[in-house]
């Protein structure tokens, strides 16, 4: 969704000829898949991660453009609400020092981009949801000033035609309306992509799909929203239900959620495409001028626009890519399951953990989505979300009994998981020092049993205790975690609770 998007509005012929070019586009992907024109291996990954801005009191700051105009780095984008921006890091090759680097990389983005924000008084913060967001801040009126987010929303507030519902039950119950997708730019997160070859897509899929709900177990980080306490990741129900296109009796029939997990293991990359086109109308019936199989018949490649278009308005957490480099096609998996924060080194340590766990299962030769049920995969994943790092999760027992068994999220990554994740790492040709650091993190992290989402949840409740109000308890938790993540030690060091006050006089 990151292409300059200008249109006005979309009538009958615009959805004829979108859908009759998105079919065409498919046809040109199925060809280039049987003709086998994709790029060979390179075991590139990247990662981008989305922020919020912040005064120093720890409210949201509206002023992605005063900052991104100081900042002008190309890393640096715009995101839906006017206090998110997104960094983006250029592709590295998997192996040696790459997570060393990355996170080098990252430093020194963040404490520039921090610096240019506070030129406007406010500061960068990464974080799955800022826990002093307001109802009254996610509103239309504080969408990024870009034509693509105010015709999406105009798309999907047209499609729903009535006021969004959100209904979200944890510690807390929230439930409100709002008329405008405005809410889903709560969801902060970060997203990593790797590179994979045809052959190769469906088994990376398949693996991440698998792992999802270990890997929000350990990374969760989103427990607040609009003051109630919710799940431990409260991004996943939040982004569906402020994007769902479907009023409340087409969820009765069953039709899908254009944010949703999935609903079966796949054999290709094609069959996530093939699945976009079959079950969600076009939200932005835009076409370009290629014909897609003339270019292919002249011997080129096309850019399938409409394919990629239509691929960036469905929002699975781990959503099929294609790209062109160089003039040549590639594809990648883009995971999107993990919230942003809370530092640099715990970020770096979950994408360690995802690219190592993801290669290792990927290759295991009785691979773990022939031995576990999808359904159980889902059901994993909302689990994760509900109770992060005290989730239990169902899993496939070792030995040759077979079946599932229920078991702590922590021991599962801790026996099982890491182990693989080093595997993993080692075949990528990572660096010991590299792997051992960043697994490291996530091993302390299950044994502390502390994570993002943990230690925001113990810290208000530790606030509260000392008689002040829920909002300022909330402030006040947004202001330690900002100062502990510009310190920088990973969230599973940080101490419970707020600074003792110091004594006046």
């Amino acid at each position: 969704m990151g292409e300059k998007v200008v249109a006005g509005g979309f009538d009958l012929s615009d959805r004829h000829r979108y859908r009759d070019k998105v079919r065409r586009c498919l046809t040109g992907l199925e060809r280039l898949l049987a003709e086998k024109r994709f790029d060979r291996p390179k075991n590139l990954m990247g990662l981008e991660i989305e922020l919020n801005l912040t005064g120093a009191d720890g409210m949201p700051k509206m002023l992605n453009a005063q900052v991104l105009e100081r900042i002008a780095s190309r890393d640096f984008q715009t995101e839906l609400a006017m206090f998110n921006l997104e960094v983006n890091i250029a592709p590295h090759r998997l192996g040696g020092r790459v997570f060393d680097r990355l996170a080098e990389e990252l430093r020194t983005s963040l404490a520039y981009a921090d610096r240019k924000a506070g030129e406007v008084d406010a500061g960068i913060v990464m974080i799955g949801i800022l826990p002093t967001l307001g109802r009254d801040d996610l509103v239309s009126s504080n969408l990024s000033d870009v034509d693509r987010y105010a015709l999406l929303n105009d798309q999907i507030v047209a499609a729903r035609g009535e006021d969004f519902t959100l209904d979200i039950d944890g510690v807390e119950r929230l439930t409100c309306t709002s008329k405008s997708i405005a809410p889903e730019a709560a969801c902060t997160s970060v997203q990593l992509h790797l590179q994979v070859t045809p052959g190769r897509f469906a088994d990376v899929w398949n693996a991440a799909q698998a792992i999802a709900a270990a890997q929000v177990a350990v990374g969760a980080n989103s427990p607040f929203l609009f003051g109630h306490e919710l799940w431990r990741e409260s991004r996943p129900p939040l982004f569906q239900q402020s994007t769902d296109t479907r009023p409340p009796e087409l969820q009765a029939q069953g039709v899908r959620p254009r944010t949703w997990f999935g609903e079966r293991w796949i054999t290709s990359a094609y069959d996530l495409f093939e699945e976009n086109l079959r079950y969600y109308p076009a939200l932005l019936p835009i076409c370009d001028d290629e014909d897609p199989l003339e270019v292919l018949d002249a011997g080129g490649i096309p850019k399938l626009g409409e394919l990629v278009l239509h691929n960036g308005t469905v929002y699975r957490w781990n959503r099929p890519v294609y790209g062109i480099a160089d003039g040549v096609p590639h594809l990648r998996v883009e995971n999107r399951v993990l919230p942003a924060g809370p530092t640099i080194t715990d970020v770096i340590a979950n994408a360690a953990f995802y690219y190592g766990l993801v290669r290792a299962l990927a290759e295991e030769s009785r691979p773990v989505w022939t031995r576990l049920p999808f359904e159980a995969a889902a059901a994993n994943f909302d689990a994760a979300c509900r109770h992060g790092i005290e989730a239990r999760l169902r899993w496939p027992r070792r030995g040759r009994y077979g079946g599932t068994a229920e078991v702590d999220a922590v021991s599962l990554v801790r026996d099982e998981l890491l182990p693989l994740a080093e595997v993993g790492l080692d075949a990528w040709g990572v660096e010991p020092a590299d792997r051992d650091l960043f697994l490291g993190v996530i091993e302390e992290r299950c044994r502390r049993r502390m994570n993002g989402a943990a230690w925001q949840a113990a810290t208000f409740h530790r606030a509260l205790e000392t008689g002040i109000t829920r909002d300022s308890a909330l402030a006040a938790t947004t202001r330690r975690y900002c100062e502990l993540m510009h310190i920088g030690e990973p969230v599973h060091t940080w101490p419970v609770g707020l600074p003792e006050p110091v004594p006046l006089g």
